[in-house]
C-alpha cells in the first residue's frame, strides 16, 4: 500500500471527506489488501475529528462501530480510540463496556487506555469505578504516567475526594501544569480557596486555564476584589486571558457594581476581537443591567448571534428590575418565537417585570400556562413574586388563597410578600397572621417586626405597637437585616 493513502486518511477535516477516501479504499481494492493499517487510521481520523462539544450523533457512533467491528483482531489502539470516540459523544457506559472487553481478551492497556476510561468514569460520576481503575492503573505500573495521573486527580476533584488528588499530587515524582490545574480546581469545589491560592502562587509555571480556574474560585465564592484584582495581575503580566477567566471577572464586577471595571475588560474584548459567544454575551449584559446601563446591556444582547437560555435570562431579569414590564414581556415573546425553551429564572423574571410594572393580568397569564403550556415547573419563588404582586395590588384574599394553594403550605418569601402588601393597603388583620407565619418559618428575621410596627402605626394601634417592640427585644435570635446598593465609577462608590 502507497504511504500516501494512510497520509490521505490523516489529512482529512471532516466526516464527508473521511467516507469519500474510505469509499475509495474499497473501490480500489485497497481495503481488503491492507484491512487493519486502513481501519485503524480512518477510526483515529474521527476520534482527531471531534471535540467534547461535539453533540452525540447516532450516524457518527454507527459508524465509528461498523469500522470496529470490520477489524477482525483489534488492538489495544483499536479499543483505546473507540473508547475516546465514545467519551468524546458523551457515552461513559459503552466506553466502560469496551475496557472490560478489552481486559476480557487479555490486551493489555497502555498509558492511553486509563486517561479515556478515567474520562468516562468522571462523566459517569462513580467514584467506585475511579477507585477501582485506580488499582488497575498501578498493577499495570502506568500510575506514574502523567497522563493517567492527571485523570486521577482530575476524576478525584470532581468527586470531591480532595485528600486522595492532594496524596496522589504529592505523592508523585512527575508533575506538570495540568497537574497542579486539576487539584486546584479540586480545593475550589471543596471551598478550599485557600489551599488553591497556596497552590497556585507556588505553581513554577502557570497557563491560562491556571489563572481562569482560579478568577473563576473567587467569584463563584463571592470574594470578587480578589477575583478582580487577580484577573488585574494576569493583565500586567500579558497572559491571555480565556473565556472562563472573561465571564468570572464579568461576573465579579457585577456582583460589586464595578462599572469601569468591567467596561475595561469590554474594551479588551473587543480591541483583540474576541467572538462574544453567548457565556461573554450573558456576562457582559448581566454586568451592565445590574450597574443601570440597560441601554448598552440591550446593545449587546442584539449583537449576539448565538444567544442561549441564560443570556435571554440576564437581559429579562436586567430588564424587569429596572422596572421596564412591556420591554420584559416583549423580550419574552421574543424568546419564545425563535424557539428557546424558558427555564424557572425565565418566568421568575418576567413575573418580577410585571409585578414591578403592575401588569397583573399579564401575570395571571404567564403564572397559570408555566406548566401547562411552558414545562416549568412552579417553584416556592413564582408563588412568592405572585403573592406579593396581588398584595401589592391590594388583592389581598386573592394573595391569601394563592399561598394556601401553595404545595409546601407557604414559605417566608410568599408570607413576607403578603406582609408587604397589607402594609401598603393597612389590612391589619391578615398581616398579623402573615407576620405569624414568617415568624415561625424564620424567627431571626428581625424584619417582620419592624413591618408589622409600622402597621400598628400607621392605623394608631399603639398598645400591639409596644407588643410587638417587647417581642422583638425578647426574641435574641432576631435581627433586623439591613439593606445596601453600591456602584463604583471613577473611583467612587
Amino acid at each position: 500500500m502507497r504511504p500516501s493513502t494512510l497520509q490521505v486518511i490523516n489529512q482529512c477535516k471532516s466526516m464527508s471527506q473521511l467516507h469519500q477516501i474510505h469509499a475509495h479504499t474499497i473501490i480500489t481494492g485497497l481495503l481488503p489488501l491492507h484491512t487493519h493499517p486502513i481501519l485503524n487510521n480512518l477510526l483515529s481520523t474521527l476520534s482527531s475529528l471531534l471535540t467534547s462539544t461535539t453533540p452525540s450523533s447516532h450516524s457518527t457512533t454507527t459508524y465509528a462501530l461498523s469500522l470496529f467491528h470490520s477489524i477482525t483482531t483489534p488492538t489495544t489502539f483499536s479499543f483505546n480510540t473507540l473508547i475516546r470516540i465514545h467519551t468524546l459523544l458523551l457515552s461513559p457506559l459503552p466506553a466502560l463496556r469496551l475496557f472490560s472487553t478489552l481486559r476480557r481478551l487479555s490486551l493489555p492497556p497502555d498509558f492511553h487506555t486509563f486517561p479515556f476510561v478515567l474520562k468516562a468514569c468522571a462523566q459517569l460520576s462513580s467514584l467506585s469505578l475511579a477507585q477501582s481503575l485506580h488499582s488497575q492503573a498501578l498493577k499495570f505500573g502506568l500510575l506514574p504516567d502523567l497522563f493517567s495521573l492527571n485523570s486521577l486527580i482530575r476524576v478525584y476533584s470532581i468527586h470531591r475526594r480532595v485528600n486522595d488528588a492532594h496524596k496522589l499530587f504529592y505523592e508523585s515524582p512527575r508533575r506538570d501544569v495540568v497537574s497542579y490545574n486539576a487539584l486546584i480546581d479540586g480545593y475550589i469545589k471543596t471551598r478550599q480557596i485557600s489551599r488553591a491560592r497556596q497552590l497556585f502562587d507556588e505553581m513554577p509555571v502557570r497557563d491560562e486555564v491556571s489563572w481562569g480556574t482560579m478568577i473563576a474560585g473567587y467569584s463563584h465564592l463571592k470574594l470578587c476584589d480578589q477575583a478582580i484584582e487577580l484577573f488585574n495581575g494576569m493583565m500586567r503580566l500579558e497572559v491571555k486571558p480565556d473565556n472562563i477567566a472573561l465571564v468570572s471577572v464579568l461576573s465579579a464586577c457585577a456582583q460589586l457594581g464595578e462599572l469601569q471595571q468591567g467596561s475595561i475588560v469590554h474594551d479588551y474584548i473587543k480591541r483583540n476581537g474576541i467572538r462574544v459567544d453567548s457565556f461573554l454575551a450573558t456576562g457582559l449584559v448581566d454586568l451592565y443591567a445590574k450597574c443601570g446601563c440597560v441601554e448598552t446591556a440591550r446593545d449587546v444582547f442584539e449583537s449576539c448571534m448565538d444567544k442561549d437560555v441564560f443570556t435571554w435570562n440576564a437581559m429579562l431579569v436586567g430588564s424587569a428590575i429596572h422596572g421596564e414590564g412591556s420591554m420584559v414581556l416583549e423580550y419574552f415573546s421574543r424568546m419564545i418565537a425563535e424557539g428557546v425553551k424558558p427555564d424557572g429564572v425565565t418566568l421568575l423574571g418576567v413575573l418580577v417585570g410585571c409585578s414591578h410594572a403592575g401588569l397583573v393580568c399579564e401575570a395571571r397569564k404567564v403564572f397559570h400556562e408555566m406548566e401547562s403550556v411552558y414545562g416549568v415547573a412552579r417553584e416556592a419563588k413564582h408563588y412568592g413574586c405572585m403573592a406579593d404582586m396581588l398584595a401589592r395590588a391590594g388583592l389581598i384574599e386573592e394573595a391569601v388563597e394563592m399561598i394556601r394553594g401553595m404545595p409546601s403550605g407557604g414559605d417566608v418569601f410568599a408570607w413576607g410578600g403578603l406582609l408587604g402588601g397589607c402594609r401598603i393597603h393597612g389590612n391589619v388583620e391578615v398581616a398579623k397572621k402573615a407576620a405569624q407565619q414568617v415568624m415561625e418559618i424564620k424567627p431571626e428575621d428581625g424584619g417582620v417586626y419592624s413591618v408589622l410596627a409600622n402597621i400598628y402605626a400607621h392605623t394608631e394601634q399603639w398598645d400591639d405597637l409596644v407588643k410587638v417592640r417587647r417581642s422583638l427585644s425578647a426574641n435574641k435570635r432576631a435581627k433586623k437585616i439591613t439593606g445596601c446598593s453600591l456602584i463604583r465609577l471613577n473611583d467612587d462608590t
